[in-house]
């Protein structure tokens, strides 16, 4: 499959723009998500076999591997139903917001392919969460899926900052139920002024109402459910030791390191498209994040590493420096879809040597 995905398909698609080829992958696994019987066979073959490897505890969930599909490739809640035929141990929709809203103008997505890269400004093009709350509704809830569902919460364009905590709050009021785990995204760059959500002046009274509505639904017989940060990979050292105190004195569940950058490192000073930069130029900086935060809080905090995850060795390299799991999404591009399932497996087999 490998082979035939880079020598047939890769070379089709990437004469497409990127965009038009997302959306025929999103087509593709919504329709195979559909046939259940073939989502079950394939998921025998391309998950690790029952009994031969060590589930992955974290946040009070149990994952069947470290390797999930990151926030940003299906928005809206289509394709995930498949993501556990390709090998994922888990998977995160999103990033959804309250409101819907249709994005960044295009063309909004760019290759760099020498550089196994990707720069997007999409800007949370998504239908909203009332619409991604409707479609969960007709489908299998928690408990009852191959893997765990994460939901990754975005501020509205529309909403003012001053009135991002309601615009969260209602985002986390519809689709709670729906979640096995929620992510607050406040790192991405594609959406202006959200960036300074991650300043403890702002981060602080945002996690606490997200936390007071997690023990509110405690208190009213519903299931509690983890929450995460998602935070960028551009913070230094002294930003993310105040994110980690907000964090940590609130009881958030963990963190995942970390979002696209807008940094423009090596070959990539001459670039001028405006987005967050994706791919293998940000694996070395996700990696010293991670390895930071996993030393500041000695182990405890859950990490999900993401970022310039392109082949089995950067994966494992997220685990050495104290990553729990790993999202990738822009090496799926750039490998296929059984990246995942290579990926889970070569990891696997690595902690058993």
């Amino acid at each position: 499959m490998g082979w035939l995905y880079q020598h047939a398909v890769k070379p089709v698609l990437f004469r497409l723009d990127p965009e038009h080829a997302h959306g025929l992958a999103i087509g593709a696994m919504t329709l195979l998500g559909r046939v259940p019987p073939l989502c079950a066979l394939l998921e025998r073959v391309h998950q690790l076999p029952a009994g031969a490897f060590r589930p992955v505890a974290a946040f009070g969930l149990e994952f069947p591997n470290a390797v999930g599909l990151a926030a940003g490739f299906d928005k809206d809640g289509h394709a995930w139903p498949a993501a556990a035929a390709l090998g994922f141990g888990h998977v995160e929709i999103g990033t959804v917001t309250f409101h819907a809203q249709p994005g960044n103008p295009r063309p909004r997505a760019f290759r760099y392919p020498a550089e196994a890269a990707v720069i997007n400004r999409m800007g949370f093009n998504n239908a909203g969460a009332a619409a991604l709350a409707a479609r969960l509704a007709k489908l299998p809830g928690p408990g009852r899926r191959a893997i765990p569902l994460g939901i990754n919460l975005g501020k509205s364009k529309v909403t003012a900052l001053d009135q991002a905590t309601e615009d969260y709050l209602g985002s986390f009021r519809l689709l709670a139920d729906h979640a096995d785990y929620l992510v607050v995204n406040v790192s991405s760059p594609n959406t202006p002024g959200l960036r300074e959500l991650q300043d403890a002046a702002w981060l602080k009274p945002l996690l606490a109402a997200l936390v007071a509505g997690n023990a509110a639904r405690t208190a009213a017989g519903q299931a509690r459910r983890p929450l995460l940060l998602k935070i960028a990979p551009d913070l230094s050292f002294p930003q993310i030791d105040a994110v980690l105190e907000v964090i940590t004195g609130l009881g958030l569940d963990g963190i995942i390191a970390t979002n696209t950058t807008l940094a423009r490192p090596g070959s990539f000073a001459t670039v001028t498209e405006a987005g967050g930069l994706s791919g293998a130029p940000v694996r070395r900086r996700s990696t010293e994040i991670i390895n930071y935060i996993a030393r500041a809080t000695n182990g405890r905090l859950p990490i999900i590493g993401v970022g310039g995850i392109m082949d089995e060795a950067s994966a494992g390299e997220k685990l050495d420096a104290g990553a729990t799991l790993v999202q990738l999404y822009t090496g799926l591009i750039y490998r296929g879809p059984l990246f995942a399932a290579e990926v889970a497996r070569a990891l696997d087999a690595r902690q058993r040597m």
